[in-house]
């Protein structure tokens, strides 16, 4: 494999994952929908323009993508100009993006098709992992294909972990969103709990963080939570499609997860207020919102 690599999707993922790639040296070619921000992203990092996904991944050993959902997903691989009319054969495709596991299996036998590997890689970790490149990857695919994309994936990822074959890493995505939701959920609760109390919050926070109650979202998105300052971060609209992908899961598995639709019901009401865009700790707005007693009547 060679240093050229390509990326498509220059979101607030993309943009950084792919300037990690040409900090750590390797000649990225970058495409995006709006061809704009490729220019700025190309003002700051140096590399090459591609006006459409094809023209990118011609001759490119590697091409990456983290863009919406499953359907700009089908659009930049297979659809008119996709990538995978001109990857060369025994190239490697690998998609950050969070989609279905159906929809990454059928993308799989396309790229067989096409004489390329394709890779699921979703991530976590948020724009401020993609930034200090410390991403988690969850990825699925032939242990082959991962080993000769460790180096692109490393200069963004800190825990980069095969988890099975294709699918695999789109379905631990999956349970790390209801994991997410549930947790989240919890804390906005519980820090509304101590607000209502007329508890010092910061106290609060610091002695809960040392014991049982404590966790990542805890000390990560407790002060912006106290100050309700949701303008960073992942968008409440992502995370209902994210959502949306655990509950489809869950019905085909024959899974109950109650808290799930709850916590999706929830950003649903965030979305009502105006908060498509706010960060997904905006759950704490909606528990402002309403009253105490609409709050917690399930």
């Amino acid at each position: 494999m060679t240093d050229r690599v390509s990326f498509l999707g220059l979101g607030a993922m993309g943009w950084n994952m792919s300037a990690r790639l040409a900090k750590a040296g390797f000649n990225v070619t970058v495409y995006n929908r709006n061809p704009t921000k490729a220019e700025a992203w190309i003002a700051e990092h140096g590399g090459t323009l591609a006006h459409t996904p094809a023209e990118a991944a011609e001759g490119a050993g590697l091409v990456l993508s983290c863009v919406g959902a499953d359907d700009d997903v089908i659009e930049i691989t297979v659809g008119p100009n996709g990538a995978f009319s001109t990857m060369p054969t025994g190239s490697i495709f690998i998609d950050h993006t969070t989609i279905s596991p159906t929809t990454v299996q059928s993308l799989a036998v396309d790229a067989a098709n096409a004489g390329i590997e394709f890779l699921d890689a979703p991530v976590s970790g948020g724009p401020k992992g993609a930034i200090n490149g410390i991403l988690t990857i969850m990825l699925g695919g032939p242990k082959a294909a991962i080993e000769t994309a460790r180096p692109a994936l490393e200069s963004y990822g800190a825990e980069i972990r095969r988890m099975g074959n294709v699918g695999a890493g789109q379905s631990t995505k999956v349970i790390s969103q209801i994991c997410v939701a549930g947790l989240l959920q919890s804390l906005c609760e519980g820090m509304y709990m101590a607000e209502r109390s007329g508890l010092d919050i910061d106290e609060v926070v610091s002695i809960l963080s040392k014991g049982a109650a404590g966790s990542w979202m805890m000390n990560n998105q407790s002060a912006t939570i106290k100050a309700g300052t949701y303008d960073h971060g992942f968008a409440v609209d992502w995370m209902r499609k994210d959502l949306g992908i655990c509950l489809s899961e869950a019905r085909k598995l024959k899974v109950d997860l109650p808290v799930t639709a709850l916590v999706d019901q929830f950003l649903g009401d965030v979305q009502d207020i105006g908060g498509g865009r706010w960060d997904i700790s905006s759950l704490m707005a909606r528990l402002r919102h309403f009253d105490s007693s609409k709050a917690i009547d399930l």
